[in-house]
């Protein structure tokens, strides 16, 4: 659900705060049935929390205090090109303070970076996701990482996304994130549910289930997530596990999602 800002939530987050307790209670029960998880997604790009000012404890004791399950999703792009560490900073000290209030095993805490931020970059001097990773990383369950939105040409072939990103983005496909540093299964890949749902980046369903089972082969059991539904719908979820995680097959089973 979307989003959880400083001042409350918005939008479907807060059309959940809207409905009864046994609403709520009914829904949740439905999506456990169905093997679901429910999270709330905080910023966005609607929020730039660090640029604004926000303390990261404070605001991270607000929002504890809101979620059952939790998707952090930071945005903030002006702090991050600043490179002088104070969006790593903001990042890990909001991190600590969600785990602080919100157990590990019992609360899913994740992020929402742009691929090209879990990579080595002069553009940001302060290390970007490669330092918070380096902090709380343990802290993460998994990173619902940003293959789009970063160039015509980037992460839209099976190379570029899985191996070997362009010298505009270094560093910044799956396996090379994982060299830097990342454990390999937290590191979901995401994608535009269609053309229209991000600038570039999108690929159609049969080529990125084919990179899904590249990946696959090479040891990769992350997930798939797309930004957004409807197009992301089962149809599409379905299509992207392709051979590799076919639904009600004898495949290992795979964290494929869509956000909304």
């Amino acid at each position: 659900m979307s989003f959880l800002l400083s001042t409350g939530a918005t939008d479907m987050a807060m059309a959940w705060q809207q409905m009864s307790a046994s609403q709520r209670s009914t829904i949740k029960q439905q999506y456990q049935a169905a093997g679901i998880k429910l999270l709330v997604s905080a910023f966005g790009s609607t929020e730039q929390p660090t640029t604004s000012g926000a303390d990261a404890t404070q605001l991270a004791s607000t929002m504890a205090a809101w979620v059952k399950e939790y998707d952090v999703d930071y945005e903030d792009e002006t702090a991050m090109d600043k490179g002088d560490g104070s969006a790593e900073t903001w990042l890990v000290d909001f991190t600590n303070g969600l785990r602080s209030a919100l157990p590990q095993g019992q609360y899913i805490l994740t992020h929402a970076p742009q691929a090209p931020w879990m990579g080595p970059s002069a553009s940001w001097a302060g290390g970007a996701y490669i330092t918070v990773n380096k902090q709380v990383g343990s802290k993460i369950d998994w990173y619902n990482t940003q293959f789009y939105n970063q160039g015509t040409s980037e992460y839209t072939t099976c190379d570029g996304l899985l191996t070997a990103s362009t010298s505009s983005n270094p560093k910044s496909s799956v396996f090379e994130i994982e060299a830097n540093g990342f454990d390999l299964n937290k590191i979901v890949i995401g994608k535009p549910g269609a053309q229209a749902d991000a600038t570039n980046g999108q690929m159609d369903t049969g080529t990125l289930a084919g990179c899904v089972s590249q990946a696959k082969a090479k040891g990769w059991n992350a997930g798939v997530m797309s930004w957004e539904y409807p197009d992301a719908n089962s149809a599409w979820i379905t299509a992207v596990r392709g051979s590799a995680y076919p639904i009600g097959g004898s495949s290992s089973s795979s964290s494929s999602s869509s956000s909304s």
